[in-house]
């Protein structure tokens, strides 16, 4: 309401007529107006997590980190696997990366970069596509997100799916000649709770993340080239436990991994 208060007041103010106020097609441009705003501060607020996440991983900070998931939510970084609800991605965290807290000796900064969010036409669903630079004393990353946000009912954002797959990953003498695999699920502890939606290969192989958003121009979608050098499959079963457990649409290199928002 204080928001449409003052659209309301600035429109009156923009017109000498006070008839403007019983114009017909007032109420329509403020419901316009009122619909615009709220889309904006929307594509905002998802972007804003979506950097608090990077900023959380920087230093630890895995317990406020994972209050930025729903309840339901879907985490899978490279090839890990899935890892199912906010109480797994906080166990997936302090289990692989230890309590919360920063520690001596210890490097991860977490930089994003070329955010391009979107919101579905209901306002109730968000996504952003984005890229992360990680430096780490482990070495080198570069994870490609295509995220999905959802609007609870207290009309905060939350993440109900992250996913991260690698584009490279190497040590420090540098990925120009010491690229490294970082896609396998057995890794390190804890186990997924599903295999990984993808079996992808990184640099020098490469995997086109399947974009959420269609062609801003043409409006038509785009189909990632999976040739040969980028070769990948949805491992055998993966579609039924998915759908059994109602993780979201797979990645496979055919679909994009959301419906496109259509506005």
């Amino acid at each position: 309401m204080k928001m449409r208060f003052l659209i309301a007041a600035a429109l009156l103010s923009a017109t000498a007529s006070p008839a403007f106020a019983q114009d017909a097609g007032a109420e329509q441009k403020l419901d316009q107006l009122e619909a615009r705003i709220t889309r904006l501060e929307d594509l905002n607020q998802i972007e804003v997590l979506q950097r608090t996440y990077g900023y959380f991983v920087d230093k630890g900070q895995w317990t406020q980190l994972s209050e930025l998931f729903t309840e339901d939510a879907t985490l899978e970084i490279g090839g890990k696997g899935l890892f199912l609800g906010k109480k797994r991605v906080l166990e997936y965290m302090q289990t692989a990366f230890g309590p919360d807290g920063a520690k001596p000796g210890m490097l991860a900064n977490h930089m994003q970069f070329q955010p391009v969010p979107d919101i579905s036409a209901d306002g109730k669903t968000g996504w952003v596509r984005s890229r992360a630079y990680v430096m780490s004393i482990g070495g080198w990353g570069l994870p490609l997100y295509e995220n999905e946000y959802r609007k609870g009912d207290d009309g905060i954002w939350r993440i109900s799916r992250l996913s991260g797959p690698f584009t490279m990953y190497t040590n420090w003498d540098g990925w120009g000649k010491n690229a490294l695999n970082n896609t396998w699920p057995d890794k390190f502890d804890p186990p997924p709770d599903l295999p990984p939606s993808t079996v992808y290969l990184t640099y020098p192989a490469y995997y086109i993340v399947p974009f959420h958003y269609p062609n801003p121009v043409t409006g038509k979608a785009f189909q990632p080239d999976a040739g040969e050098v980028g070769a990948y499959h949805r491992p055998p079963g993966t579609a039924e436990q998915a759908a059994s457990l109602k993780v979201g649409r797979l990645v496979d290199g055919t679909q994009p991994i959301a419906e496109p928002p259509k506005d």
